[in-house]
C-alpha cells in the first residue's frame, strides 16, 4: 500500500478532528505535534537491544543438591515401608516361620491379565478370611529383547507392589514385604491382609 500526500483540504479537515478528539489514556498521551502543509513525519529513533551483562553457566542453579534423582532399587524401596503389621508377627514372617494360607502364580502371564488376575485374588481371599497370602511373580527376564524401548527386567515384580498401593487393594492389604528364600526370595511377595469387616 503506497502513502499519498493529503491535498490542503483533507489536511485542514486532519487538523480539526485532531483538536477535538480526547485520548483514551490521557496519562500516556503524546503532546500534540503539528506538521507544516506537506511534510512527513519524522521516522522514530531505533533504539538497539541492550547490551548483555557477563555471566557464567550455571550461576542461577541451586547448589549443595544431589546431582542426580534416582528412584532407590525396589528392594531398597521395600525395606523403606514402616511396618503396619504386629513386630513379633513381622519377625517371623521376615525369617520364613509363618506359613501362606493361599498364594498365586503370576508367572507368564502379561501386564494386564496379571493385574487382574491378582485383584480377584486378593479380593477373594480378604472375602475369606485369610491373613497371609504369597504372590508369586518370578525375577523377570534376564535380557532385553534388544528393541528401541529398553524393557525393565521382572516388570511384573515391579508393578506388584504399586498395584497393592492403588485403590481397591490398598484398603484391603496391610503389609507387603519380600518372600522368604524357602518361599521364592526375590522373586515372591509376602501380602498381609487386614481383617474382614
Amino acid at each position: 500500500m503506497s502513502r499519498r500526500r493529503l491535498r490542503p483540504d483533507e489536511l485542514d479537515l486532519w487538523r480539526q478532528v485532531a483538536r477535538t478528539a480526547e485520548p483514551l489514556h490521557p496519562a500516556q498521551a503524546r503532546p500534540k505535534a503539528t506538521l507544516p502543509v506537506g511534510a512527513r513525519p519524522e521516522p522514530p529513533e531505533r533504539v538497539g537491544p541492550a547490551p548483555i551483562q557477563h555471566f557464567t553457566v550455571g550461576q542461577t542453579s541451586a547448589r549443595g543438591g544431589p546431582s542426580h534423582d534416582v528412584l532407590p532399587g525396589l528392594t531398597d524401596r521395600m525395606q523403606a515401608q514402616p511396618v503396619t503389621m504386629d513386630r513379633k508377627a513381622y519377625d517371623k514372617l521376615k525369617r520364613g516361620k509363618l506359613a501362606p494360607e493361599a498364594r498365586i502364580d503370576l508367572h507368564g502371564m502379561t501386564v494386564d491379565r496379571a493385574h487382574g488376575a491378582l485383584s480377584g485374588f486378593i479380593m477373594r481371599t480378604h472375602s475369606d478370611g485369610k491373613r497371609l497370602v504369597l504372590v508369586i511373580t518370578g525375577k523377570g527376564r534376564r535380557s532385553d529383547a534388544g528393541g528401541p524401548i529398553p524393557v525393565r527386567q521382572g516388570v511384573l515384580r515391579h508393578n506388584v507392589p504399586h498395584w497393592l498401593s492403588l485403590p481397591p487393594l490398598a484398603g484391603l492389604v496391610m503389609q507387603v514385604t519380600n518372600a522368604h528364600n524357602r518361599h521364592g526370595g526375590g522373586g515372591a511377595y509376602y501380602v498381609y491382609l487386614r481383617r474382614p469387616r
